[in-house]
C-alpha cells in the first residue's frame, strides 16, 4: 500500500508539482490522516505551505495559457521529478535525511525511493509535456484551458486517493492514460483532412 501511496503520488506530481507536495504538508499539519516522517516535516512548516500554495496558483494559471503552457511544462522539468522523488520517499514512510556526506546516501539505500519517484514524476511529466503543443496546435489553444483543468483534477484525484485509498491509483492510472490516448487520437485525427498528416 505504501508503494501505491507513493507511486500515485510521484504521478500526480508530475501532472502539477504543488498539488501533492502541499496536499501532504496540509494532511500533516492539520489532520491525522498523514504522518511525515521527521525528515519530510519541513513540507508542513507554514511558510513551506504559503510557498508551495502561491506556485500552485502560478502554475494552475500559467498552465492554461496557450504557449506560455509549453514554456511552463519546459521550466517544470526539473521541478515535477524532482517532487515526485520528494513526494515518493515521504510516501513509503522514507527516513532519507538532509543530504550533507553525499557518499553516505548514496551508499545506503536512502536514494532509492527518491531516484523511482523521479522517474515516475519524469515520466508522467514528459509525456503531458509531448501531448499538450499538438492539443494546442490541433485545437488553436482551444484546448489547453480545458486539458489542463482536467489535469489538475486528476492529480487531485490522484492525490487524494493516493492519500486515502491507494488501491484506486492503479485505476485512476489506467484511465489517466486512455483518457489521454482517446483525446489525442480523436484531436489527431479530427486535424488529418486539414493537414493532411496520416
Amino acid at each position: 500500500m505504501e508503494f501505491l501511496t507513493a507511486t500515485g503520488l510521484s504521478s500526480a506530481a508530475g501532472l502539477n508539482a504543488y498539488i501533492p507536495m502541499l496536499a501532504l504538508g496540509l494532511l500533516d499539519r492539520f489532520t491525522n490522516f498523514v504522518n511525515l516522517p521527521p525528515a519530510w516535516s519541513w513540507l508542513s512548516n507554514d511558510w513551506m505551505l504559503w510557498i508551495l500554495g502561491v506556485l500552485l496558483v502560478v502554475e494552475v494559471v500559467a498552465d492554461k495559457i496557450p504557449v506560455v503552457d509549453s514554456i511552463n511544462d519546459v521550466l517544470q522539468t526539473v521541478v515535477r521529478p524532482a517532487a515526485g522523488g520528494v513526494v515518493f520517499a515521504s510516501g513509503v514512510g522514507s527516513e532519507t535525511v538532509t543530504v550533507s556526506d553525499p557518499g553516505t546516501f548514496f551508499a545506503s539505500d536512502q536514494w532509492i525511493p527518491v531516484v523511482i519517484g523521479v522517474v515516475i514524476a519524469l515520466a508522467v511529466h514528459l509525456f503531458k509535456m509531448g501531448t499538450r503543443p499538438v492539443l494546442n496546435t490541433a485545437t488553436v489553444g482551444t484546448a489547453a484551458p480545458v486539458v489542463s483543468a482536467v489535469e489538475d483534477g486528476a492529480a487531485v484525484g490522484l492525490a487524494a486517493a493516493a492519500i486515502f485509498l491507494p488501491i484506486l491509483v492503479l485505476v485512476l492510472l489506467a484511465a489517466l492514460a486512455f483518457g489521454f490516448y482517446w483525446l489525442f487520437t480523436k484531436i489527431r485525427r479530427r486535424s488529418e483532412p486539414e493537414t493532411g498528416i496520416l
